[in-house]
């Protein structure tokens, strides 16, 4: 009886696989390490103790998840694999499209053939377009993506839905995240991004550590509290943990539920730089550059769903998260290479 975590040594994949060994359960992992790397399972075992099942496998290769799950006795899916840079989307669509819908599409047909009911899809704020307000419900629209990532999120939760009206015992979670920054308290594991960082977090911590010059804020000219733009940031151990207990709510056998996953408040880009400096007594030289395309003024969450039916809430703020992160940065310079 496992929890089958694909992605599971990514950055989101690994805090959830600590907190759910720290509460027993029983963990199996498959990756292909694309964009992860084999160190992430030794910290886990510092962490935990514990050191989960670990299968390196890509999941659009059907005959070999197949022969996982066969060897394991899967009970449940929490499923974060796939790929997740949204320039490298813009510029590869048909690449993300087979990896993370064509990967997905996997997984169903073989959680179909065992018989497993219980998944938890890791979605994203993206799949809401650009907002007509905020903060934005689980019932707002959805649609009008700015991205292929985004898309792929999108037409995942639509293959979902799909499957549950296909089951009628099948249990659905699908997660909308906000914004992940942060790190474990232990420093031992963090965000670790292959090259230029796509996210704000790590590009502030790398300049912290040395390693960029300066950050670059993208758009002074928004219409908010200082003209950058206000993203919901939440800690990445707080969204781990809103795996957890979604698992909970899956067991009540809901059919299918969708919730977002952020703290119901907005951190312009400039309050959130303020914050690390004075989280860390540290100076972070930044320029303004010109906005991207697709980046909008506010987007924020309303969590009360996800508080009302999951008693999910945060524990952690921009602080906790602005001191968590450049305690992995500091301690991992060079993240797990």
């Amino acid at each position: 009886m496992a929890i089958l975590v694909t992605g599971g040594t990514g950055y989101i994949g690994s805090h959830t696989v600590v907190e759910l060994l720290t509460h027993d359960f029983d963990v199996v992992i498959v990756d292909n390490y694309s964009n992860s790397n084999p160190e992430v399972l030794n910290r886990i075992l510092k962490i935990t103790g514990k050191r989960p099942r670990f299968y390196q496998i890509d999941i659009r290769d059907e005959e070999k998840m197949r022969d996982l799950f066969i060897k394991e006795k899967i009970t449940d899916i929490i499923h974060f694999a796939g790929l997740k840079s949204v320039a490298e989307s813009v510029a590869k669509p048909d690449l993300y499209f087979s990896n993370n819908v064509g990967g997905s599409k996997v997984l169903l047909r073989l959680m179909d053939e065992f018989g497993i009911k219980n998944i938890v899809f890791s979605s994203s704020a993206t799949v809401y377009g650009v907002p007509d307000h905020v903060p934005l419900k689980e019932t707002d629209k959805v649609g009008g993506c700015t991205n292929p990532y985004g898309q792929n999120k999108l037409d995942i939760e639509y293959l979902l839905k799909d499957y549950a009206s296909a089951h009628s015992n099948a249990n659905i979670a699908i997660l909308r995240y906000f914004n992940p920054i942060g790190a474990h308290p232990s420093g031992l594991i963090g965000e670790d991004p292959n090259g230029i960082p796509n996210n704000l977090m790590p590009y502030v911590t790398q300049v912290a550590v040395g390693k960029r010059p300066f950050l670059n804020v993208y758009g002074d000219d928004y219409q908010t509290v200082d003209g950058t733009g206000v993203r919901d940031y939440i800690h990445v151990v707080d969204l781990a943990r809103g795996h957890l207990y979604a698992l909970r709510k899956l067991a009540e056998k809901p059919g299918l539920v969708i919730y977002n996953l952020g703290t119901g408040r907005g951190t312009s880009v400039l309050e959130l730089v303020h914050a690390f400096e004075q989280a860390n007594g540290l100076k972070i030289p930044y320029q303004v550059a010109p906005r991207r395309p697709g980046d909008v003024d506010e987007n924020y969450a309303d969590c009360i769903k996800a508080y009302e039916e999951m008693g999910f809430k945060t524990e952690f703020d921009v602080v906790d998260a602005c001191r968590d992160s450049w305690n992995w940065q500091k301690n991992n310079p060079n993240g797990y290479k």
